[in-house]
């Protein structure tokens, strides 16, 4: 194994937790979390029987996946360990993650990994995100990203040329973004806004009395909700949307608050999903949230003039996103459960 000032140079794998050099010379925490000694272990037992997902397998999913690394792009989905990879994948849909693959933010539910690309950027990515968009037939991609506070523009640039050559090369693909928060500065936000998106998407994550220690510290709930009343006041036809976990200690008060708060700022599209400790180094699971309770919420959030609330325990910010305006939970069945 190739070292750098004896830090391990691991191109594809690393222990979780521990820090390595990526192939372009970036230090960075495999997972995004240092391991300590005092972190929690995982509880024993099995998890709900509606939070089993298949192993992905497929010839559809070996040829997304084949997609994804000839053109050297980063996949949200693998990345953070997303249990409905194999579902999307065979399903010939995948969101993109531009920028690389290190986040210079270290939230606590994440598995991305953190560390300073310092500028680094793959100036080709826009050509061959679209490439690949075009490749796939895709009607409708998730473009999102990994926070760049490197960038003096938080990479707001390059995310908007990534939209605009998907756009020229397959101008009938929907385009949804799903940005970081570039640290509340709303011209940057104009700048993807801008780009020819059709939905605009910056996640919230958690309930406000939770943000800290959930996410990172340079987030805020306020951030977040500023970001997203700004992108609907700037061009309103844009559609908004944003995600909450469940299941880190929120009462539902708290939730019905902050679909309320939403809504305030003219959020068109809520999703909500179990959340899922990705390592022994990130936070535990306060809970786990049933089927049934999912359809409350989804109710609760469709009273309040969501134009749609895809609810279910294993839905995340980006599932079966061509599917939201359907206004049938994406085609889940009841409690937000995958018929399979």
């Amino acid at each position: 194994m190739s070292e750098f000032k004896g830090i391990p140079v691991v191109p594809t794998a690393a222990r979780s937790g521990r820090k390595y050099v990526t192939p372009q010379g970036i230090t960075a925490i495999k997972d995004g979390i240092k391991a300590t000694a005092n972190t929690a272990p995982l509880p024993p037992g099995r998890k709900p029987s509606w939070l089993r997902a298949p192993m992905p397998a497929g010839q559809r999913f070996d040829a997304v996946r084949q997609t994804v690394r000839e053109h050297r792009l980063a996949t949200v989905c693998e990345e953070a360990k997303c249990p409905n990879i194999g579902e999307c994948w065979n399903a010939g849909t995948a969101t993109l993650m531009l920028m690389g693959e290190v986040c210079t933010r270290a939230c606590r539910f994440c598995a991305v990994d953190t560390g300073n690309p310092r500028g680094w950027l793959d100036e080709d990515e826009p050509a061959n995100a679209a490439r690949t968009v075009q490749l796939m037939g895709l009607r409708y991609v998730v473009l999102t990203s990994v926070n760049r506070d490197d960038l003096e523009d938080g990479g707001a640039g390059h995310f908007a040329a990534c939209v605009r050559e998907i756009k020229r090369l397959c101008p009938e693909t929907a385009v949804e973004a799903l940005t970081p928060d570039f640290q509340g500065a709303l011209e940057d936000v104009e700048t993807v806004v801008d780009s020819g998106l059709d939905v605009f998407a910056q996640n919230v994550e958690t309930v406000r009395r939770l943000t800290h220690p959930v996410r990172d510290p340079r987030a805020s709930y306020e951030q977040t909700l500023a970001v997203l009343a700004h992108a609907k006041q700037h061009r309103p036809d844009v559609l908004t949307k944003t995600s909450l976990m469940l299941g880190l200690g929120e009462t539902d008060g708290e939730i019905l608050g902050t679909m309320d708060d939403l809504r305030d700022i003219g959020v068109d599209i809520l999703t909500l999903g179990q959340y899922l400790r990705p390592t022994v180094n990130h936070l535990a699971v306060g809970r786990f949230v049933t089927p049934e309770e999912f359809e409350g919420y989804r109710t609760a959030a469709l009273e309040r003039g969501f134009l749609e609330c895809v609810a279910g325990p294993l839905v995340r910010s980006s599932y079966r996103a061509e599917q939201a305006l359907a206004r049938n939970n994406a085609g889940l069945g009841a409690g937000g459960v995958a018929t399979r």
